[in-house]
């Protein structure tokens, strides 16, 4: 056969070519080999303010006054926070502040420690 490249489903060979998707018969299941690459890379990573690499269970410090949604108190510059926690959407870190409790926090306002 053809050096067409077995689904990555069902693993069948029996894939072909439909303009400039993949198709696989047996599963229905179609693909580029673009969507394919990116699949394998899909580990997003989380920087801070200054460009480190963030990871689970890093300290930072916030870098910035942040303002609570629904409360009138302030998250002040210098506020050490412990055990992050990185989670997929616009707020990016997830963890617990001393006086606050669970909160949604950006990369982009944090330091690692």
């Amino acid at each position: 056969m053809s050096d067409l490249p077995n689904c990555p489903k069902c693993h069948s060979e029996y894939t072909y070519e439909d303009g400039s998707l993949f198709v696989c018969p047996e599963c229905a299941h179609e693909w580029t080999l673009e969507i394919e690459t990116e699949s394998s890379n899909d580990k997003k990573i989380v920087k801070d303010a200054n460009g480190n690499v963030l990871n689970d269970g890093d300290s930072v410090t916030i870098i910035k006054d942040l303002k609570v949604k629904g409360s009138s108190s302030v998250i002040k510059i210098g506020t050490k926070v412990k055990s992050i926690r990185l989670v997929d959407g616009d707020h990016d870190i997830d963890c617990k502040i001393d006086g606050f409790g669970a909160m949604k926090l950006k990369s982009e306002f944090v330091k690692k420690v």
